[in-house]
């Protein structure tokens, strides 16, 4: 209960209300050393004593809004109480504490070199106040030292909490835009597996229907069945992907190593034979959704590959579940031509999700023909 009430972050009015109770009780805490000396002959009156306690204090209520106002006005009101000794030795820290606040204030709240001008002019306007009413050489020094103790520590102290909070909100910002990178990369990533796989499928059954559609109209009315199922798969993929970006219910499950039949019989529409060969050896369940899913797209942007470059080709995919890591193995019979301009964005949006895991992808052409793609997944179980 203690931590959480520390850690509550004080509304505007509590702080100010928190800040009027400090300078009634600086402002106070004068007052009784002021009756006492009252009856010992002291040289002003009991009000203007007073009146100075309170001068000094009730600055600090509107710290916050004017710090380098009260911060002067605190410093030189010291300066004139000390030097005419209207605020006696012994009752000083009072008035040390509301300067070192008020500085504390002044360096927390404004600009390093507006604060470090206003600490040096106040510091230099109090050493000089105490270095007129000291007796010698080694009460000036000591003046002089007293000054830097009230204004210096607490400046110090206001400075290093700025640079603290300002590094906090350069993370906070860079972690912000970090986060915002890597969801629209995700993104990007999705409906690029989404829309590459399933068009790859259309195009290919749309020549079908369109090579067909006068010799032999059934065929063609089942090449457009399967565009029109393919076209509504796509369509659910697309608007999960969009329904977590609006923070929806998804319209699916995230598909993974539980879908990769599905995906290897729609694979054989674009003309490629894909043997799915799936080994697991974990407990059921203990491979995290992100894995599954990134295992699904890797396998489908494979397969994709072989059936926009090699198709009609023969493929087979090995994926192997272990207990800390899962496997997987694309390789085809077929040949595609090299890419002279780098990789594709499949290959990219694949080493990307590989190395989201922390694992390791390769992919080229295989020595006796065809393609290989190989990748593995590392994860933990969390218990």
């Amino acid at each position: 209960m203690t931590t959480l009430l520390l850690t509550r972050r004080l509304r505007p009015v509590d702080l100010y209300l928190v800040d009027a109770v400090l300078a009634l009780a600086v402002g106070g805490f004068l007052c009784p050393y002021a009756a006492l000396e009252s009856h010992g002959g002291v040289r002003e009156p009991l009000w203007v004593s007073i009146l100075t306690g309170l001068a000094l204090g009730l600055p600090l209520a509107v710290r916050r809004r004017w710090p380098i106002t009260v911060a002067v006005v605190i410093s030189g009101g010291t300066t004139v109480s000390l030097v005419t000794g209207v605020i006696p030795n012994f009752a000083a820290a009072a008035p040390a504490f509301a300067i070192g606040l008020s500085f504390y204030t002044v360096a927390v709240s404004t600009a390093t070199r507006r604060s470090v001008l206003c600490a040096a002019g106040c510091l230099a306007l109090v050493s000089v106040g105490l270095v007129l009413t000291a007796g010698d050489l080694w009460s000036r020094a000591g003046g002089v030292a007293y000054a830097a103790v009230m204004i210096a520590p607490a400046w110090l102290i206001g400075w290093l909490l700025r640079e603290r909070r300002a590094l906090a909100a350069l993370q906070g910002d860079q972690r912000v835009h970090q986060a915002a990178t890597e969801e629209r990369l995700r993104v990007a990533r999705e409906l690029h597996d989404v829309v590459a796989h399933t068009l790859s499928l259309i195009v290919v059954k749309a020549a079908v229907a369109n090579h067909v559609a006068e010799a032999d109209p059934r065929e063609a009315g089942a090449a457009l069945r399967v565009i029109e199922e393919t076209g509504r798969n796509a369509l659910t993929d697309v608007r999960r992907v969009l329904g977590i970006l609006r923070e929806d219910t998804p319209y699916a499950p995230t598909p993974g190593l539980d879908e990769l039949p599905a995906l290897a019989r729609q694979a054989a529409i674009g003309g490629v034979d894909v043997q799915l060969d799936v080994r697991r050896d974990e407990p059921e369940g203990t491979v995290p959704e992100s894995v599954g899913l990134a295992v699904y797209r890797i396998v489908q942007e494979a397969v994709t590959n072989v059936v926009k470059h090699a198709a009609p080709a023969a493929c087979r995919a090995l994926v192997t579940v272990t207990p800390d890591e899962v496997r997987v193995e694309v390789t085809d019979d077929g040949r595609r031509p090299v890419l002279l301009g780098g990789e594709g964005h499949g290959l990219i949006g694949m080493r990307e999700r590989v190395a989201l895991h922390g694992g390791e992808f390769r992919a080229g052409p295989r020595s006796d023909g065809g393609f290989a793609v190989t990748a593995s997944l590392p994860y933990r179980v969390v218990a």
